[in-house]
């Protein structure tokens, strides 16, 4: 989609969409006989359209009172009438610029763009009906103040640069595990760095042995495809000491290994990399806008599959921080590649804060269901930092409890640690495992397990399969950093 601020014409266009205010009169006179009657009120969730007297579209959304406009709001209108133009096959419309109560022109350019262009999203590259095309319409952003054209043409780079970030980790989860597995996950990464202009590093399965990765590799050493530890760096930053450290769950395909998955739970099995494609995407838009920060990123890739000699329930594995630890369950196997990323960051990498993402626990979505990612944290001001962010890009946080209580029940007999805490509190002792090899860094925990794939749809812009949750919120949260000295 290419996204253009320009005054266009009605009579050079095939249509336009006009968000509307329900409390706010419009200057358009047939768009308040519509309000007059019941069809379309201007609140929101509505999306009406009509024709006029030459065969334009004409598509309205509701966004509501002028004074209660929240930016979500107004981006999940703006997807609604996308996706009303894209079922009209319009290739060729504008949208109208519109003043709002608390957002500012660079907040406003970017949820149109975001509605946009992601909700139009499709995954379709191995449709074979020649029908079936890529759609990619020129918008039109029309109306824009004239001394803030030049601002916002700006602004918009940065922010379609944040939405390919969003688009890659989308991409990267919804390709098939025979054609996404730790090599071509690697081989990715190393053309996104070029493109993108990051550094990347790719240690093999011997250099992970080197290392001392003993609880990564005994989890892909049963595979044939054998594991990848994928490091990004972008370091933007010299005169900062603070390294963020991003750390992404990368199981290209869980099988769940000798506690085998049942065959329902196993077809979106693809999707278990969706923490590594999110800090892949965020990577990816932090070094394409080149933000002032220094990020380095952490995938330790593999395949949970079952041979002669995958690890069995009952083993005891070491790792390397040098802890110990009680296999109870092979399929609870995340958390053992994300403690060895987590030390690895930490100590190689030097990374002074610390965010693992992962598609952790089934239990996250009984808690929290598909709407909210479960965080856990040792750090009110960090936990505080994510909250704040996520107000602005519209992504549901909620932070469960870490009492000691729960991480007595990771505690193991027969070893420091094991890696099933019994039935209750699944995503609370999980996420507490990771936390025990954090070494008192600021850390937050996000199990996207409910927020990364939408079998129906999360919201109007996230559509079915694979969201791209948490890019925007990570991007805001380094972005907002950038000005640190500490």
């Amino acid at each position: 989609m290419n996204i253009i601020i320009e005054n266009k014409k009605l009579e050079n266009l095939q249509g336009m969409i006009i968000p509307v205010y329900e409390d706010y009169k419009s200057t358009c006179e047939n768009i308040e006989q519509i309000k007059e009657g019941n069809i379309f009120k201007g609140k929101v969730g509505e999306c009406f359209y009509y024709t006029t007297n030459e065969m334009k579209y004409i598509i309205l959304v509701g966004l509501g009172k002028y004074d209660e406009l929240k930016m979500e709001a107004f981006k999940e209108a703006v997807a609604r009438g996308a996706k009303k133009a894209k079922e009209l096959k319009l290739d060729k419309y504008g949208i109208k610029f519109i003043d709002a109560a608390h957002m500012c022109t660079g907040a406003i350019g970017k949820a149109i763009a975001q509605g946009l262009r992601l909700s139009t999203y499709t995954f379709n590259k191995y449709k074979t009906d020649v029908t079936n095309v890529d759609y990619n319409p020129t918008v039109y952003l029309v109306d824009v103040p004239e001394e803030k054209v030049d601002k916002l043409n700006q602004r918009l780079v940065e922010i379609n640069n944040l939405i390919n970030g969003v688009i890659e980790a989308r991409n990267l989860v919804n390709e098939p595990a025979n054609v996404i597995y730790p090599e071509t996950l690697a081989d990715r990464v190393e053309e996104l760095a070029k493109e993108k202009g990051f550094e990347v590093e790719i240690f093999d399965e011997e250099q992970i042995q080197a290392l001392g990765m003993r609880a990564f590799y005994e989890v892909g050493k049963g595979s044939e495809r054998k594991p990848r530890l994928i490091v990004m760096r972008h370091m933007g930053d010299s005169e900062s000491k603070e390294i963020f450290g991003l750390v992404g769950k990368g199981l290209t395909f869980d099988t769940g290994g000798y506690s085998l998955k049942p065959t329902a739970s196993m077809d979106t099995m693809k999707s278990d990399m969706a923490g590594a494609a999110a800090v892949i995407g965020t990577m990816c838009a932090i070094a394409q806008n080149n933000i002032k920060a220094n990020v380095v990123a952490v995938v330790a890739a593999c395949e949970n599959a079952i041979s002669g000699i995958s690890y069995k329930p009952g083993d005891i594995i070491g790792s390397m921080a040098g802890k110990t630890i009680e296999v109870l369950n092979t399929d609870a196997e995340g958390r053992l590649t994300l403690v060895d990323a987590v030390t690895y960051i930490i100590q190689k990498e030097k990374a002074t804060r610390i965010v693992d993402v992962a598609t952790l626990t089934g239990a996250a979505l009984v808690a929290l269901g598909t709407t909210t990612t479960a965080v856990i944290s040792n750090n009110d001001e960090f936990y505080d930092e994510l909250v704040g962010e996520a107000a602005k890009t519209g992504e549901k946080f909620w932070r469960l409890p870490d009492y000691d209580d729960y991480k007595k029940l990771i505690k193991s007999e027969i070893a420091d640690l094991k890696n099933l805490g019994g039935r209750n509190a699944g995503t609370i002792t999980a996420g507490l495992f990771i936390g025990e090899f954090v070494e008192g860094k600021p850390w937050l925990h996000l199990d996207i397990a409910g927020t990364s794939w939408a079998e129906g749809s999360l919201n109007e812009y996230a559509g079915k399969g694979a969201t791209g949750v948490p890019v925007m919120t990570l991007y805001s949260m380094i972005e907002k950093r950038k000005h640190c000295k500490n």
